[in-house]
């Protein structure tokens, strides 16, 4: 039986230079490289992946870094902004550290309910720390960003659509509720599991560009490739843009762009990224799937420079 998605998987950026990407989420931000793989469908694309000790879904931050990318511009259809948990009590902490690395960031603001420190990546990814009480997720245990403030993961997304009811009929279909609205925005909570947020804006914006520092897509998590199949089956019946179940080596995905030009994913709950397998440094080595491996001299030869520590 089809179930509801359970919470979010993952969310993945187009960024710049990898090496830069790399020293910003792991030694200022303070999340763990858990990753350094390949774009499968444009292998001489790094794609890196960041998150909590373990890599576990729900904590993942994911970039394909093009080094040459234009910029791209905030518009409609467009996922804006990524939040991530921190202590209520750390948003000091992190307005602090923020100005002493120099991290382009706004005030302190609110958002129903919800204090929110909103801050730029190197790239213009916006992104937010978002104070919350509960103390959910596994933080990083790194050196960078004491425990006690460490981000606990990701919380949700916020996304413009070029037609807000499209959207929000697909987040309903995914099993979101609607609980919260105010004049521009109307927020989506999934109940229970990762209470996972998405707050879609109902303001007027012109069109967006997709380039560097943008949000490619946000990617929600299901049971089973059994269950995956169910969607696929279900999405494709409503006419949506779906796509065939894809092998990621660490767990397998389908892609659905709903009416509104909003790109999700729906990906197989899989523990840890192969995180175990290794320590101490997952992200040192280039993680290549078994298709790609007789190719990996090439595409090694191919890949931008990166100091990956």
């Amino acid at each position: 039986m089809l179930s509801d998605t359970l919470g979010l998987h993952h969310v993945s950026v187009v960024a710049g230079d990898p090496t830069e990407n790399r020293r910003f989420y792991e030694d200022v931000l303070g999340l763990r490289f858990v990753l350094r793989t390949v774009n499968f469908e444009e292998p001489f694309v790094y794609h890196l992946y960041y998150g909590d000790e373990r890599g576990a879904p729900g904590s993942v931050l994911t970039f394909f870094t093009y080094p040459r990318e234009e910029p791209g511009r905030i518009g409609k259809p467009d996922i804006t902004t990524a939040a991530l948990p921190v202590p209520a009590d750390s948003l000091e902490f992190w307005t602090d550290r923020f100005d002493d690395h120099g991290v382009d960031r706004d005030p302190v603001t609110e958002r129903f309910g919800d204090a929110v420190l909103p801050f730029r990546d190197p790239d213009g990814t916006r992104l937010e720390l978002v104070g919350v009480d509960d103390g959910a997720g596994d933080p990083r245990n790194g050196e960078s960003v004491p425990v006690e403030h460490a981000v606990r993961g990701i919380r949700g997304v916020t996304m413009r659509s070029a037609d807000p009811y499209v959207t929000a009929s697909l987040l309903t279909t995914f099993g979101f509720e609607l609980v919260a609205e105010r004049a521009d925005a109307v927020r989506y909570r999934l109940p229970g599991g990762r209470e996972s947020v998405v707050d879609l804006l109902t303001d007027e914006a012109q069109y967006g560009r997709e380039g560097r520092g943008s949000i490619h897509h946000v990617a929600l998590s299901v049971e089973s490739e059994a269950q995956l199949r169910e969607w696929r089956d279900l999405l494709a019946d409503r006419d949506l843009d779906v796509s065939r179940v894809k092998d990621r080596h660490f767990f397998h995905s389908l892609y659905v762009r709903d009416g509104a030009g909003i790109l999700f994913e729906l990906a197989t709950e899989r523990p840890g990224l192969g995180v175990g397998e290794r320590e101490p440094s997952p992200g040192e080595a280039l993680v290549l799937p078994p298709w790609l491996e007789e190719d990996r001299e090439m595409i090694e030869g191919q890949l931008p420079p990166f100091v990956s520590e």
